[in-house]
């Protein structure tokens, strides 16, 4: 048995990418699981049958996280099927290489109802439940330093950095809220030949890991309760250059 068995969470986005990598991670630490998916029901049943192999419960539960009535009926499913919700993993986004200029009220709307209206109500209705429990928000290193590229994204995980600092207040002492700001973990989607000059500026000079973004998912899990309102960069060091 791990630090976190028997718990339940809501991971959003875990049919694909690190949202998969985040759910399969809590299922082999013994948690139940709601694996929300957009668009990936393939990869949402995978998580869900790989889970029920390790022996916790799971269930697959589709939402567009673009419309909050259905992010509200996404928790009050979750809740229906896991009985509670401890561990909210605030990780679906979109992510478009748009500059401001050509930034369309559309754009700006999509990004900003997906990147930060889906985890404020799915914060809300978690803080709502009572705790103790743990929400982890995952930002962008772009989020606490902004610059001109990908505006609309920028600009809603700034808002998202900004929220996990002011739920982290407004759910204590019961539920905890942190961030992890990412930096070059994975080929944005559809670009895996992706080349290395995103890297020539971190100073690490080298790609993340998948596998050290689960790490520090799972090291804020069970950190000393006495952290909240902490996000933590695992960047290689980009935010600093």
């Amino acid at each position: 048995m791990t630090q976190l068995a028997g718990r339940k969470a809501l991971v959003t986005g875990a049919g694909r990418r690190l949202g998969r990598i985040f759910a399969e991670g809590l299922a082999a630490e013994g948690v139940d699981l709601v694996v929300h998916y957009g668009r990936s029901e393939e990869g949402a049943v995978e998580v869900v049958e790989h889970a029920h192999e390790l022996g916790v419960h799971a269930v697959a539960i589709q939402a567009d996280l673009g419309d909050p009535s259905a992010v509200e009926t996404l928790f009050a499913e979750s809740r229906t099927a896991l009985g509670s919700i401890d561990i909210l993993v605030n990780n679906a986004a979109i992510f478009e290489p748009v500059d401001l200029p050509a930034t369309t009220l559309d754009v700006w709307q999509r990004h900003l109802a997906v990147n930060l209206t889906a985890p404020f109500l799915l914060t809300r209705e978690c803080i709502r439940q009572g705790g103790p429990g743990d929400i982890i928000n995952i930002l962008d290193w772009r989020a606490l330093r902004p610059g001109a590229d990908h505006f609309a994204y920028t600009i809603a995980k700034a808002g998202l950095a900004a929220l996990t600092q002011s739920a982290a207040q407004a759910a204590a002492p019961d539920v905890r809220v942190n961030g992890i700001a990412l930096g070059a973990i994975l080929p944005p989607p559809g670009e895996e030949n992706y080349d290395d000059t995103i890297i020539r500026n971190v100073p690490a000079g080298r790609w993340g890991s998948t596998e050290e973004t689960l790490d520090t998912l799972l090291m804020l899990l069970t950190s000393p309760g006495y952290i909240t309102g902490e996000i933590i960069h695992l960047d290689g060091g980009r935010h600093l250059v």
